[in-house]
């Protein structure tokens, strides 16, 4: 995994803790885990980002299926709790036949369960482009989660481009406003990762279909804003593009030859 992301000329990189689709942790290692540490100091790594499984359904009342959340997350963490710099990214859910509120108070509970007050780990919520009943659609759901959460200094957000772009932020034209706004109501300083992803179907589009960095709907230039810009440049950004090992090559080759 870190070999990987070194002969990539990564400089962070995301990995998942068990398989997406799945729910099955895969065995633990800790010799492995410190053999990864290590190589992270070595090659000046930063943050790097573990994601959730997609089939995790954290605004569900569903006793089985919340069971399986907490017991995913609970494992993920603890595991993570191994590594010296890492985040733990999820998307928070479905509200499905719920209220918006009631599916942001079982988010809530989730966390207010899995998170302890000596985690070294960081849990983020990831910005969502609102297909269906899907929750953190908008800032404003973000930051209601967060403002119930018991350890908030334990809950930081991760700001996927194409999600808010398929979501009605328009970080194309107006990406100091957004920022302003995503300030605003939830505060820069919960910003801790960026997914620069580009979109396939594009603004208010609420489609969440990644594409890759030159083929989508944000033109590359305001790629390259995004990348640059002051009060992002220095987070973690982790690319989810449609690719395999020698296009994230490319792009991640691409991308360097524009920062400033």
């Amino acid at each position: 995994m870190v070999k990987e992301a070194i002969d990539l000329d990564c400089s962070t990189f995301q990995f998942f803790t068990r398989n997406p689709r799945g729910g099955s942790q895969k065995p633990f290692n800790e010799e492995d885990v410190t053999k990864a540490n290590d190589l992270l100091k070595e090659y000046d790594f930063g943050y790097v980002v573990a994601h959730a499984p997609y089939t995790m359904n954290p605004a569900t009342d569903d006793i089985n299926k919340k069971e399986f959340v907490l017991k995913v997350m609970e494992e993920d963490l603890s595991l993570l709790e191994y590594f010296s710099k890492a985040y733990y990214n999820f998307h928070p859910g479905f509200y499905l036949s719920l209220s918006l509120d009631e599916g942001i108070n079982n988010i809530v509970s989730v966390l207010n369960t899995v998170l302890k007050k000596d985690q070294k780990t960081m849990v983020l919520l990831e910005t969502m482009a609102g297909k269906g009943t899907e929750i953190g659609r908008n800032f404003e759901e973000i930051a209601k989660i967060i403002s119930k959460v018991d350890l908030k200094d334990k809950v930081g957000v991760c700001l996927d481009t194409c999600h808010v772009y398929d979501g009605g932020y328009d970080i194309v034209y107006h990406l100091d406003e957004i920022l302003s706004e995503f300030d605003r109501i939830i505060s820069l300083d919960k910003l801790k990762a960026i997914h620069l992803n580009n979109s396939l179907y594009g603004f208010a589009s609420h489609k969440d279909r990644h594409e890759k960095i030159l083929n989508g709907k944000i033109p590359f230039s305001n790629i390259v804003k995004i990348i640059n810009h002051p009060l992002l440049k220095d987070l973690p950004f982790i690319l989810e593009t449609p690719n395999d090992n020698e296009g994230y090559r490319e792009e991640i080759k691409l991308l360097r030859g524009n920062r400033d």
